[in-house]
């Protein structure tokens, strides 16, 4: 241990410290050997900064971090340091040997956010094309007549959702509280003439969406099977009950095979199956379309401002996110076509 060449007193308080630990929390022995790994790095900084582990400053302790950052630790992996570091001053505060932690106001840095997951625009076209079988609801009763069979009839809905969520890039609570009428109380529909979708936001902010040419021909699809999934007796689209007023189920644009609005989970089953039938290697989620969404509109566009109003977003900052996703796709392109692409280092400038 790096406590050799500390002072016989310090080297002291790191054992009775691990001691401490050891007896206090029952640490198993792994544990204890990464609270010793931490020490360790603490003793070997103090040595170098010639400092006693008592005479350790807050100053000292950034100083440490930003040296272990620029050499390429993880946030992560730094604050596991600090934290280790930082149990070891509570204890000697404890114990009466420093007034102050030296630690206790260093954060370690903040690791980047990743990338919002999009599909590419092979994968999307591949996804809207999938046929959609059956998934995820077991209860569903294969219907004969006149009636349209469930697994065709769940095809129909699950294909206008995935319309709307990518050609719109509809948040699934938006999409999930579509009516199919704008009658009150709705917070959101589909004005096919118009081809608009309204919706109620984040925040409660009202937006609408242009809605493209193959989402209203899914939608069309969808709303001429959708009525064979109410109830025996159940109201029609346009039909109002008794109250005035639509039941939840009977209002909703997306419901399930019990005629009931679809709930969150229910949908990001649906997808998920339908991206595992068109052979994606990613399970999709409903996010993912958004992100996809954007993503591919910016590429097309470079309308940054453009993309922030139909996302809804109320700051330009959360839309920025996407033109990494934007340079990231122009970075493949680059290396993909190129002929200079990965040379890097070689050649003559």
């Amino acid at each position: 241990m790096t406590a050799a060449t500390l002072s016989a007193s310090d080297a002291e308080l790191v054992q009775r410290y691990l001691q401490h630990v050891q007896v206090e929390k029952r640490l198993a022995a792994r544990t204890l050997a990464l609270y010793t790994i931490d020490l360790d790095k603490l003793a070997a900084a103090a040595v170098a900064a010639r400092v006693s582990l008592t005479e350790v400053q807050t100053h000292h302790v950034r100083r440490w971090v930003a040296h272990m950052h620029a050499g390429g630790r993880s946030g992560r992996g730094i604050a596991l340091i600090l934290s280790g570091w930082r149990g070891f001053y509570v204890w000697l505060g404890r114990m009466g040997i420093m007034a102050h932690n030296p630690v206790q106001d260093v954060r370690a840095p903040k690791a980047p956010k990743p990338l919002p997951k999009a599909l590419g625009v092979d994968e999307a076209m591949q996804l809207v094309a999938a046929p959609s079988r059956a998934a995820g609801e077991p209860d569903a009763l294969q219907m004969d007549g006149p009636h349209e069979p469930a697994d065709a009839i769940q095809a129909a809905r699950d294909q206008c959702m995935v319309e709307l969520l990518y050609g719109s890039g509809l948040r699934l609570g938006e999409l999930l509280g579509l009516d199919v009428t704008g009658a009150p109380p709705a917070v959101g529909w589909v004005d096919a003439d118009a081809a608009e979708v309204h919706v109620l936001g984040k925040g409660s902010k009202r937006r609408t969406v242009p809605v493209g040419g193959p989402a209203l021909q899914a939608l069309a699809a969808w709303l001429a099977v959708r009525d064979q999934w109410l109830p025996a007796g159940g109201v029609p689209i346009g039909s109002m009950d008794e109250g005035g007023a639509f039941a939840d189920g009977q209002r909703a644009l997306f419901i399930n095979r019990r005629g009931k609005r679809l709930s969150p989970q229910q949908t990001r089953l649906a997808l998920r199956q339908r991206s595992l039938q068109a052979g994606l290697a990613t399970p999709v989620h409903p996010h993912m379309l958004r992100h996809s969404f954007a993503s591919h509109v910016l590429q097309s566009s470079g309308d940054l401002r453009a993309v922030q109003e139909l996302l809804g977003h109320a700051h330009i900052a959360t839309t920025q996110v996407y033109t990494r996703l934007d340079f990231q796709h122009l970075a493949k392109a680059y290396d993909a076509a190129h002929p200079r692409a990965g040379r890097k280092g070689s050649g003559s400038s």
